[in-house]
C-alpha cells in the first residue's frame, strides 16, 4: 500500500512538474515605468490570468532611455506596448510592428498651459515655447502644430520646441508657456506642485481633433506566421483584457497591486489610485480589438502633417484581427 501511494505521489508530483514546464514564456516591455498605466498586465499577474492561460509571463518596465520599438527589434520582447504614432512610424522605417490588440480607446494626452502665459486658446500658441516629449512621443504633437499652420523651428509665427525631460519643471519655473501631460499623471504632478486647476489651461488632444492611440500591443510581422506564437498571443490577449477589466471594476486593488509591483518605491498610493482611476476612463468602453475607424482616424492625424509628415503612406498590414477574433470570442 505505501508503495502504491509513493507511486501515485510521485506521478503526481511528476505531472505538476511537467505543467509547470509546460508554461509558455512571454516577455512583455512596457512603454514606460511601473505604474497604473500598465494596471491590466499587473492585476493579470497577480490574479493569475495569465496562469490560468498556461503563461509565464515577464513584464519589463520601460524608462526614459528604453525605446519598445528597439527592445523588440533586439529580440528582448515578445510583445510591446507603444503608441501608434511611434509604432507606425518605426513601421514605415522597415521594423515591421503589428497591433493585435488596443486595451486604451482614449487618448490621454494633453497640453497643459498657464493662464499667465499669454495662453487661452491654440490661438495663441505662435511665439510661446511649448514643452514636447520625444522618443517617439513627438509625433502627434508635430502633427497638430501643422494641421495649426505653426513652424516647429523657433521662427517668427511659429513656435519653439524645448525638449521636455518626463516631468513638469518647464512650466513650474517659467521655461515655457505649455508642456505635454498626460490626464492620469503629469497635469496631476503640475497641481501637486501648488498651481491650481484656475491657473491652468488644458488642451486635449482628443478635442483638437488629434488625437492618436495610445499604448496598443505590438509584435514582429514575421512571429504571426508562426501558428504557435499565434496562439500564445490569443492567450496573452485574453488574460491580459480580463486584467484590464479587473482593474476598471477595482481600480483601488489594481493600484494597489501596481505597487506590490514597483521595485523603485518611487510611486505613492495617492497618487497611483488617482492614476488608475483616470486610465480606467480611457481603457472603458475596449474589449482589447482594434476598432477600424479608429485606427483611421490616426492615420489621417499623422498623415497631415504638411511638409514633414509622420508618415507619408497609409500603411498597409500594420494591425490585424486575427489575435483577438480568437481571444475574445
Amino acid at each position: 500500500m505505501n508503495t502504491l501511494i509513493k507511486t501515485i505521489g510521485a506521478a503526481a508530483l511528476g505531472l505538476a512538474a511537467s505543467m509547470a514546464q509546460a508554461a509558455d514564456e512571454v516577455t512583455l516591455q512596457l512603454k514606460w515605468v511601473t505604474q497604473s498605466q500598465f494596471a491590466g498586465y499587473y492585476v493579470a499577474k497577480d490574479k493569475g490570468f495569465y496562469d490560468e492561460e498556461g503563461l509565464d509571463v515577464t513584464i519589463k518596465p520601460g524608462g526614459p532611455d528604453i525605446a519598445p520599438a528597439q527592445v523588440i527589434a533586439g529580440g528582448g520582447a515578445d510583445v510591446v506596448l507603444d503608441w501608434m504614432p511611434s509604432a507606425l512610424a518605426s513601421r514605415e522605417k522597415g521594423l515591421a510592428l503589428v497591433n493585435i490588440a488596443q486595451p486604451f480607446k482614449s487618448s490621454g494626452m494633453m497640453l497643459t498651459c498657464r493662464k499667465d502665459a499669454g495662453i487661452a486658446s491654440p490661438a495663441d500658441f505662435a511665439g510661446k515655447t511649448l514643452g514636447v516629449w520625444f522618443f517617439g512621443n513627438e509625433y502627434p504633437f508635430l502633427s497638430w502644430m501643422s494641421k495649426l499652420g505653426l513652424a516647429t523651428d523657433g521662427s517668427d509665427g511659429g513656435v519653439t520646441v524645448l525638449k521636455q525631460g518626463f516631468n513638469v519643471d518647464p512650466i513650474l519655473q517659467g521655461q515655457a508657456a505649455c508642456v505635454s501631460t498626460m490626464t492620469y499623471n503629469e497635469y496631476w504632478q503640475i497641481i501637486d506642485a501648488g498651481l491650481s486647476p484656475d491657473d491652468l489651461v488644458v488642451f486635449k488632444y482628443e478635442d483638437q481633433g488629434v488625437a492618436t492611440l495610445e499604448d496598443g500591443m505590438y509584435v514582429m510581422e514575421e512571429n504571426l506566421n508562426d501558428p504557435a506564437f499565434v496562439e500564445k498571443m490569443v492567450r496573452f490577449v485574453r488574460a491580459s483584457m480580463k486584467g484590464w477589466k479587473w482593474a476598471e471594476a477595482h481600480p483601488e486593488d489594481a493600484a494597489l497591486i501596481v505597487l506590490d509591483n514597483d521595485a523603485s518605491g518611487a510611486q505613492t498610493e495617492e497618487h497611483q489610485i488617482r492614476m488608475m482611476g483616470e486610465v480606467a476612463k480611457l481603457t472603458a468602453g475596449s474589449n482589447g480589438a482594434l476598432d477600424p475607424a479608429d485606427f483611421d482616424r490616426t492615420v489621417s492625424s499623422l498623415l497631415a502633417g504638411g511638409s514633414d509628415p509622420v508618415i507619408t503612406k497609409t500603411p498597409e498590414g500594420a494591425w490585424t484581427h486575427v489575435i483577438t477574433d480568437q481571444a475574445l470570442n
